[in-house]
């Protein structure tokens, strides 16, 4: 279902600002990862997806979408560090319904372990809607 228009509008004030210093940073990074790029067009372009998004999610949210072996691909598809490349909470993380779970549950990495019992997690989805 298509987000109205003012929800629209909210998520973009939400969005990470960008200087153009980091904008330089970033296209740097794209231009030297799709040149040195071997491999499946997909983990590329997956890659590129996390390198865009980072920095308005953080690399928090990151690591639930994304288990440690994926991650790992998109560090070295990239050349970066995840944890040390994006801030730990960007401004759009609360858009992440695994991550704002995790935040109620209060043991972020608990749940990235997998620890916390999928019955947990769906109970408080459940509360969230």
């Amino acid at each position: 279902m298509p987000l109205k228009e003012a929800q629209v509008t909210k998520n973009l004030h939400s969005l990470a600002p960008y200087s153009r210093e980091r904008l330089d940073v970033l296209r740097d990074i794209e231009c030297k990862a799709i040149a040195r790029f071997t491999g499946t067009f997909d983990d590329l372009e997956a890659a590129l997806g996390v390198l865009h998004i980072g920095d308005h999610l953080g690399w928090k949210p990151l690591v639930l979408i994304h288990n440690k072996r994926t991650i790992r691909k998109f560090e070295e598809v990239l050349d970066i560090k995840v944890r040390d490349f994006f801030p730990e909470e960007g401004p759009s993380a609360s858009r992440s319904i695994g991550y704002t779970i995790a935040k109620k549950i209060g043991n972020f990495w608990k749940v990235v372990s997998g620890d916390v019992k999928d019955v947990d997690l769906k109970a408080h989805r459940r509360s969230m809607g």
